[in-house]
């Protein structure tokens, strides 16, 4: 299904978009791999298997003439994309009194405008192919609330809002819309994210019970990705607690924050 397509990565650099660089390469994809540390990227590029084609990338996701200049290297390089996972991303964990409107800006900027400039810059082309698919990173904080990540709880939910309209958008484009919603997933995001300068008690406790839900190895939630993918999904739920996360959200849409606060 995926052999010899384009498959434009971003975050490629460690977590969850490299595990996915890795297996798009043994499922004989042709890989466009950025992320803001090209060091990472390097790296990425030195553990796939050998003989595919893969070009890396220095890429800021939070700056749209950045990705448009992407988008045009990527069709220079390969002609085209077929995909485009939007997974480049990063948390501020902060309570709304402790967070300043620059850090609830800085987080907006990579985690929801990076993954509207990703779309925008890779959906012509594939409208005009009539192939294609748009993979956006959400979280199981794009589902329900936690205390201490209202910015990363904003970015989230904004990114799963404007793939559910793409779904509706896109119907019989040829393009699909793909929202993933992530759990416990054992990557770096906490050490690339931020602590608020305002920091307190509150922070220092979800920065602790980080270590123990961050539980899932990101080769398991790239595996589940490119398996929904192949299976037609538009969601697709992966990592330790999505599935509880998921049906709290459901079954509890207003009672869900003390249910959580047992469970954490």
């Amino acid at each position: 299904m995926f052999k010899d397509k384009v498959v434009v990565i971003t975050g490629a650099g460690s977590g969850i978009g490299r595990a996915l660089a890795i297996q798009f390469a043994e499922a004989g994809s042709r890989l466009a791999l950025s992320d803001i540390n090209d060091a990472g990227v390097a790296e990425t590029i030195a553990m796939l298997p050998a003989g595919g084609e893969t070009r890396g990338y220095k890429l800021d996701a939070s700056s749209w003439e950045a990705f448009l200049a992407h988008a045009e290297d990527v069709k220079r390089d390969f002609g085209t994309a077929h995909v485009i996972i939007n997974n480049a991303g990063a948390t501020v964990i902060g309570t709304v009194a402790h967070t300043s409107i620059e850090e609830f800006r800085w987080q907006l900027d990579l985690n929801m405008y990076g993954v509207l400039y990703g779309t925008k810059a890779f959906l012509p082309m594939m409208l005009d192919q009539r192939e294609g698919w748009i993979v956006n990173i959400s979280s199981v904080f794009g589902l329900l609330a936690f205390p201490t990540q209202s910015a990363y709880n904003m970015s989230k939910f904004a990114v799963r809002g404007l793939t559910e309209c793409l779904w509706q958008e896109l119907e019989g484009s040829g393009v699909q819309a793909v929202c993933v919603h992530p759990g416990g997933i054992k990557t770096n995001i906490e050490r690339a994210g931020r602590r608020v300068k305002a920091a307190g008690s509150e922070e220092s406790t979800f920065a602790e019970m980080a270590d123990k839900m961050l539980l899932t190895p990101p080769e398991e939630c790239a595996a589940d990705i490119i398996s929904g993918m192949r299976a037609g999904k538009k969601r697709i739920i992966t990592g330790n607690k999505s599935t509880t996360m998921f049906w709290l959200s459901r079954l509890f849409p207003n009672a869900y924050p003390a249910i959580l606060r047992r469970l954490a």
